[in-house]
């Protein structure tokens, strides 16, 4: 009955797609190797149907076929290729992997179509300005999985929405998901290092994080509650865009694979399921692809590195600035000036002013590979012995630093040093131009114990634990005023860097650096204090001045001179426990004075203002 309903399809665009009650399958096959079609009931193990691609279906490297009026809602797909059951790469959906951690093999995973509509009730990306953002990064599963989340569909796509009224309270604007598409959380490598000692209670070795090879076009099953991660994933993107959120993910692409492939991919998740941006590694052919695309040129594309010799001419400014450049540079720079580091200083200054016009900086503390901020204050070495593999796994360059005892302590001075240290992380990061991001828990001390590379870990150990001390929530609080504080004042997430000087004889420049002396940077290579100053002349809002102190000692530094009728009034304070933000009407303390003296390991952030009032 088929013989009939099959013709020659369309090789143009890989995948199953459909016009009117025509199927068109084409799949890529490398020359001289058989293909053919295999078409499944739905549930069944054997396929009912075996269609041969024949030779007036092959265009180059690729086989096509049309079908006409097979019903889609009842079949499900393989292909064939020289006798082995292959899935197709641009499957929308893989059914077999439903339940997260359950070794499935991939001949008896099946392919099906998706072109059920979708609600969208006029939904469409946000397009942000990319300086404006406030980027969050974590993982489906482990921000809810734990307990403490207190959310009914723990591990999922539902999870994160339950959550969405947290993530807009603390004031992000984007949500960074690692990988959320089909891949193989139980692989063969694995299961091959079962022997390997695992701490009890820790489970077996998974691939948490979901890199290497993978199906990209389709979300991850077992990331769904619903059973539809399709609609699911849909209804967290509008969501999030009803609250004012944009959602990244991130894939990563393996060695070899084509750079048409992943060019479809990106743009099938962009159309289908409107997201706003993606995360991709580092390889220049596929960020310059990427970067280069008009379909995608409001599509945020973060990447360690981009070649924008290829992508911009030299002197090109782009309307819409969408490339952001993500790795872990500012991070170690910040972490060496917390620990105070010698020629630190000046480092993290350049850093944090760094504000290019084609391509955006990604700044922040901590990520998932490596330390989190709470233990990269509490932990000098890694311990991960967790993983199996002696502790050999994982970076030994964190840029880390104790203060005096490895790992959790019952030292109340100790605590408080660290809580410290934990606001000072996040605060220089949202006071950094180009787009600051808290990496999942970061803003509530959570905790891995030590180990700086659970990428097999699907537990405890890799799973946010929502806050339930004082201290965590009171952090939480410092994210969410520090956030507010960022967004509220135009010194900060500008769309054109600071030029250092009076451009317009304001009377100041529109950024400058200051020590004990005013107008004069301590930067020589002991010296781990400064001021920096935003002029409002040239920001169009108040004139800040953000004091620094990471000595173990106080500090005496310069106050510069504010208009007749103005004085400094202290706004913020690291050092503070509870509030750091303080309310209005605090009266000024620096009236007349001329240097302001800051606690040890300490951010001040002052605004010249009128009076107590003002």
């Amino acid at each position: 009955m088929w013989k009939d309903r099959i013709r020659p399809g369309n090789p143009e665009k890989l995948g199953v797609t459909r016009a009117g009650r025509e199927l068109n399958f084409a799949v890529a096959v490398q020359d001289g190797k058989d293909c053919s079609l295999l078409l499944y009931r739905k549930g069944m193990d054997e396929p009912e149907l075996e269609l041969g691609f024949t030779d007036d279906m092959r265009f180059g490297e690729i086989c096509a076929m049309g079908l006409e009026g097979l019903p889609v809602q009842e079949y499900e797909y393989n292909y064939k290729i020289d006798r082995k059951v292959v899935q197709d790469p641009y499957a929308a959906f893989i059914r077999g992997r439903e339940i997260w951690g359950k070794a499935v093999e991939e001949e008896k995973l099946r392919c099906q179509t998706r072109f059920e509509s979708f609600s969208w009730a006029g939904d469409h990306p946000l397009a942000l300005p990319v300086e404006q953002c406030v980027l969050y990064k974590t993982h489906v599963r482990g921000f809810t999985m734990d307990p403490s989340s207190g959310v009914r569909h723990p591990g999922t796509f539902a999870g994160i929405r339950e959550k969405i009224p947290y993530l807009k309270k603390l004031g992000i604007t984007q949500l960074l998901l690692m990988p959320v598409y089909e891949f193989a959380e139980i692989r063969e490598e694995h299961a091959a290092k079962k022997h390997m000692p695992v701490r009890k209670g820790m489970g077996e070795r998974i691939n948490y994080w979901g890199y290497g090879k993978a199906y990209y076009f389709a979300p991850k099953a077992s990331y769904s509650a619903s059973g539809d991660p399709v609609k699911e994933l849909k209804m967290l993107v509008r969501e999030l865009h009803k609250n004012g959120i944009e959602l990244i993910l991130e894939f990563y692409f393996p060695e070899g694979i084509r750079p048409g492939l992943v060019l479809d991919c990106i743009r099938h998740w962009v159309k289908e399921y409107h997201i706003d941006g993606v995360q991709i590694n580092s390889d220049t052919v596929f960020t310059t692809l990427l970067a280069s695309d008009p379909l995608l040129a409001k599509t945020k594309i973060l990447s360690e590195y981009f070649d924008t010799g290829h992508i911009y001419d030299q002197e090109d400014q782009p309307g819409f600035r969408h490339l952001m450049e993500c790795n872990d540079d500012f991070m170690m720079k910040l972490r060496r000036f917390l620990k105070g580091d010698e020629g630190a200083l000046q480092e993290l200054m350049e850093k944090m002013r760094q504000n290019p016009e084609q391509v955006i900086p990604v700044n922040y503390a901590a990520g998932h590979n490596g330390f989190t901020l709470m233990d990269s204050v509490s932990y000098e070495s890694k311990h991960n012995e967790a993983n199996g593999e002696d502790n050999r796994d994982g970076s030994d360059y964190n840029c880390s630093y104790n203060y005096g005892e490895e790992g959790q302590t019952a030292a109340r001075k100790l605590k408080k040093l660290r809580e410290r240290q934990l606001r000072n992380a996040l605060l220089l990061v949202l006071l950094s131009q180009g787009v600051p991001a808290v990496y999942g828990g970061d803003e509530m001390e959570n905790s891995q114990q030590g180990n700086n590379n659970v990428y097999c870990q699907d537990n405890e150990l890799s799973w946010i634990q929502w806050p339930k001390t004082k201290s965590g929530k009171n952090l939480q609080n410092f994210t969410k005023d520090a956030i507010e504080f960022r967004k509220t004042h135009p010194a900060f997430g500008r769309n054109r860097a600071y030029t250092m000087h009076d451009t317009g004889a304001k009377g100041m420049p529109d950024l400058s650096y200051h020590g004990r002396k005013a107008w004069y940077g301590d930067f020589e290579g002991g010296s781990r204090h400064v001021g920096i100053l935003y002029a409002g002349c040239h920001t169009g809002g108040e004139t800040l001045y953000v004091v620094c102190n990471m000595h173990t000692t106080s500090q005496e530094l310069a106050l510069p001179t504010l208009p007749s009728g103005k004085f400094w009034k202290v706004i913020a304070d690291t050092g503070c426990e509870g509030q750091c933000f303080f309310p209005e009407g605090r009266k000024p303390e620096l009236a007349g004075e001329k240097t302001v003296k800051v606690a040890p390991r300490t951010i001040m952030i002052m605004a010249g203002r009128k009076d107590a009032a003002d």
